[in-house]
């Protein structure tokens, strides 16, 4: 058993470790420029955008509230957050193989320091977005902090379970990498981001409540609408999920990191 010494020496030794990855992933991913970070920014303003025209042009009034903006970005932006997050996870170990030989540095320390600069950014990005919509347009929404708090919560718990186990996945299972890229892609469309789960008809409606995203954008929605109920929502659902993938996760990576390593 460790003495509080040698606890606080090795817990000072981890965060230095990570800090050390989220600066090399910081400048490997978004560059030493200010452009890096625009994109970061540009994509989710893209796709709420050009489903604001799209839709706008076809209905009268989005399905919940007055402004296609901001019902589009409620949904749109804690889908993304969860996707970068659980996408830069899955390929932490990949990413960080060449230091990972390095005693010092573990395979915990390269999914933190990941997760860590996905998760930041991504708030930055809901932030600045969220903000620009209420300044632009009259979106008569009230906000309501612990909801919208609970929903990116649970979307960053839910990636990084997903996240964690599709680490050891994709490098056992190579051909999975490719499948799970082909059953995400319908995701947009299965998550509550454009429609509302409330009007799906049945039996659709019943097989979808099963798709964790859906009480995610459920309960942002929440967050933004006093008005919208969302009785469908179980916000514990998704946070559940992704600690069970998490805690398998991480005993499966203690278990196999090494033989993970010598795979790439």
């Amino acid at each position: 058993m460790d003495t509080p010494t040698q606890y606080q020496s090795r817990t000072l030794k981890s965060f230095k470790a990570i800090t050390a990855l989220v600066m090399r992933e910081m400048s490997t991913t978004y560059g030493r420029s200010v452009g890096g970070y625009f994109w970061a920014v540009a994509e989710p303003v893209a796709g709420i955008a050009l489903l604001s025209i799209a839709f706008s042009l076809a209905l009268k009034s989005p399905p919940i509230g007055i402004n296609f903006q901001i019902f589009y970005a409620t949904g749109f932006l804690p889908f993304i957050l969860y996707r970068e997050l659980e996408t830069k996870t899955a390929r932490s170990i990949r990413f960080s193989r060449q230091l990972l030989f390095y005693p010092r540095i573990t395979y915990t320390d390269a999914i933190i320091g990941r997760f860590t600069l996905t998760m930041i950014t991504q708030l930055m990005v809901f932030y600045l977005v969220i903000l620009g919509v209420l300044l632009l347009w009259e979106t008569r929404t009230s906000l309501d902090p612990l909801l919208i708090i609970s929903s990116l919560s649970a979307a960053a718990v839910l990636a990084a379970g997903i996240g964690t186990i599709n680490c050891v996945l994709f490098s056992f299972f190579p051909i999975w990498e490719q499948i799970w890229g082909v059953l995400n892609r319908p995701l947009v469309l299965m998550s509550g981001v454009i429609f509302l789960h409330d009007n799906i008809p049945e039996p659709w409606r019943g097989y979808l409540w099963y798709n964790p995203l859906i009480h995610i954008t459920g309960q942002m929605r929440r967050g933004f609408y006093p008005s919208y109920r969302g009785e469908y929502v179980e916000i514990l659902y998704p946070f559940g999920i992704g600690m069970v993938l998490l805690v398998v996760g991480l005993i499966l990576l203690n278990r196999y990191n090494r033989d993970i390593l010598n795979l790439y």
